[in-house]
């Protein structure tokens, strides 16, 4: 078949198999924030079938997280909304960032692009390729990214899925997921505005705690977001300054 061929090609090619390699290193905090993802979703009171579906469909593990609680809770739709598309907002950045790389591709490639594009994706993308312009490779190199990513998240999603009632609490599998986010947290800790971004996000998200529904994190997202605005347009500013 001709496909099949299309896809022994591009295995061997050496794009998508340095793609491949990059996202492979951390592949073992995704295994844990991904069996993590799981087995909170069916904790959360989501039946099997609902939990597979999200896991499918909302293919973000923090929205997952921040919106089980929501519904366990039985908190407005308003609220599960706002938490959701807060938590995603990075997403709105990467997508600026991938229309330099990927604007030029047809509408329906673009939009299994937008599906599959994750954190991890960005950060490693972009440092292999820093100029913010279209050239050979670059979707390889991507689609290299997407069939270990993708695939590893989805089987620990469904393990966890599957096993959220045979996973006693103190394996701490919990726990693990955290320092799983944490550590591709700090990978993208690439400059001192994000440090100040994330200082601000876990101060307010510890300050607020108390707050019901989970609004702890809502707050946390938007103070970090008007900290990083400002701290980007004083850097503008200065720039400018020194331009002029």
């Amino acid at each position: 078949m001709q496909w099949i061929e299309k896809l022994r090609a591009l295995a061997a090619d050496a794009d998508f198999r340095q793609g491949a390699r990059d996202m492979a290193s951390p592949s073992l905090g995704l295994a844990a924030w991904g069996l993590v993802a799981g087995v909170t979703m069916v904790k959360g009171g989501l039946s099997i079938p609902q939990a597979m579906g999200m896991s499918l469909l909302v293919f973000a593990g923090s929205a997952q997280l921040s919106a089980v609680p929501l519904i366990a809770a039985g908190a407005p739709l308003w609220v599960l909304l706002a938490t959701a598309f807060c938590v995603n907002l990075r997403f709105v950045i990467f997508s600026a960032q991938w229309r330099h790389y990927f604007g030029h591709l047809p509408r329906l490639q673009r939009l299994m692009t937008t599906y599959f594009a994750a954190d991890l994706n960005f950060a490693y993308f972009v440092k292999r390729y820093p100029d913010a312009a279209p050239s050979a490779g670059q979707q390889r190199y991507f689609w290299g990214g997407v069939a270990v990513n993708w695939p590893m998240w989805q089987v620990c999603s469904f393990t966890g899925i599957l096993l959220a009632e045979r996973i006693p609490p103190h394996w701490g599998i919990g726990f693990a997921g955290v320092l799983a986010l944490l550590g591709i947290s700090y990978s993208l800790l690439t400059e001192r505005t994000l440090w100040w971004v994330a200082v601000t996000a876990g101060a307010v998200s510890v300050a607020t705690y108390s707050l019901p529904l989970k609004l702890n994190i809502l707050c946390a997202i938007v103070a970090a977001g008007a900290v990083g605005w400002w701290l980007d347009a004083r850097k503008a500013q200065q720039q400018r300054k020194a331009r002029a």
